[in-house]
């Protein structure tokens, strides 16, 4: 919400009053309430502080008004009255109060935000259960309940608190359990059918009890391309490209240009370089694009799945390079994927390419895109994209789609 202005301590001498409080949660409320992009403001009406017209005397009155300027003191909210007029009252100047720093003044109000009163509410209910029925409780509750007011399942609260106790009670059942299914499916036994709602839940998945690996990921696929045996006189492939998009990866592994010509190219939809299970024989399944001899599809599980060196030497591996878009999201790829593949790269004669076409005024603004939310990554660890890709993109403020190379 707003909350540009800093967040101060609280002023030893701002009180509690009922008077102050009512009014914070007022102001709170219409802010949850407002989709205007304008300055919240409440009105302080008869409605909104009847104790400013209900005072039976002028000392009243300034006693209330002091404990607003104790209030305004904090800057967490502004006080707006219109210009003074002769015998103009307080309440004659249309007193406004606008908020400055939400987050502040509901800590002080002990103001509970709409969307998290729904999980307050819930984990209340979760203690309450677990306080009487111990033997349904994981084992560490105060953890559980911990975490789930650091990572909130927003997805629950269309249920009655019985409903979302219920859901969590056959999470926990199915750990306890020991049953050993897809992480997916266990989220759809639990969750009414949603089976993306444990995605990256580990933590809440241990606390419940889950044993290490209960609930596996779904295998990452991987769509091959090799190489024409000929071409590489009897070995399968000489390197590793992974392409990022599909229609590239297509057109690439259709026109078998001399600078892929013996290169072994990958898609990988939904790849993300950071998943380890890639390297593993569970946590993978390859598909060939086109019909290959049986030798290659041997090389290519040889060297996925067994060739790992240790402490970074790579021996006799085949070199591994990344081409995608050249935008940040496309390095932050590389940079992941390096996380896998130590010695990966960016793929020059791709890059270059783009980045040529960069370099001369072509490419799109990040908001002619959609791609405002990406982030630098500052540093890939691949030594071309970060002395020359990276600071190609700082410096032109534009980006370029994989798609705009021209296989051949």
């Amino acid at each position: 919400m707003m909350d540009d202005a800093p967040t101060p301590s609280f002023p030893a001498a701002l009180s509690r009053d009922p008077f102050l409080l009512g009014l914070a949660r007022r102001l709170l409320t219409k802010a949850e309430r407002s989709t205007a992009s304008a300055p919240i403001r409440l009105a302080l009406d008869r409605k909104a502080a009847s104790e400013l017209y209900d005072a039976v005397d002028d000392e009243k009155v300034q006693l209330l008004r002091m404990q607003l300027h104790d209030l305004c003191a904090t800057g967490w909210v502004v006080l707006h009255l219109d210009p003074p007029r002769t015998f103009a009252s307080f309440t004659d100047r249309k007193p406004r109060l606008e908020l400055c720093n939400f987050d502040a003044l509901a800590t002080w109000a002990d103001y509970v935000p709409l969307a998290q009163r729904w999980q307050w509410q819930w984990r209340l209910h979760l203690a309450a259960q677990w306080a009487n029925h111990p033997e349904a409780a994981p084992a560490d509750s105060i953890a559980t309940l911990d975490y789930l007011a650091r990572n909130p399942l927003a997805q629950m609260e269309g249920l009655s608190l019985e409903e979302a106790t219920d859901s969590l009670s056959t999470l926990i059942g199915l750990c306890r359990a020991g049953r050993v299914l897809a992480l997916r499916e266990a989220s759809a036994q639990a969750f009414q059918g949603r089976s993306k709602l444990l995605d990256h839940r580990e933590e809440l998945l241990r606390l419940l009890g889950a044993a290490p690996g209960q609930f596996t990921e779904p295998p990452i696929q991987l769509l091959l391309a090799p190489p024409v045996p000929a071409s590489v006189g009897g070995s399968a492939f000489k390197d590793v490209l992974f392409v990022e998009n599909l229609t590239t990866f297509e057109h690439m592994a259709d026109v078998r240009a001399p600078a892929w010509m013996d290169s072994l190219l990958i898609y990988a939809a939904g790849f993300r370089g950071s998943a380890r299970r890639l390297r593993t024989r569970p946590g993978c399944r390859l598909y060939l694009r086109a019909f290959a001899p049986a030798t290659s599809l041997l090389a290519i599980e040889d060297w996925l799945f067994d060739e790992q060196p240790e402490s970074g030497d790579t021996g006799q591996q085949a070199p591994v390079h990344f081409f995608g878009d050249l935008d940040y999201a496309g390095m932050q790829i590389l940079a992941s994927l390096r996380e896998v593949f130590p010695q990966a790269g960016a793929w020059r004669p791709g890059y270059d390419y783009l980045a040529s076409g960069l370099a001369a005024g072509g490419g799109h603004r990040p908001e002619q895109a959609a791609k405002t939310q990406q982030v630098d990554p500052e540093r890939t660890g691949c030594d071309y994209a970060d002395r020359e890709l990276l600071p190609l993109l700082r410096e032109r403020g534009r980006f370029m789609d994989q798609e705009a190379f021209v296989p051949g």
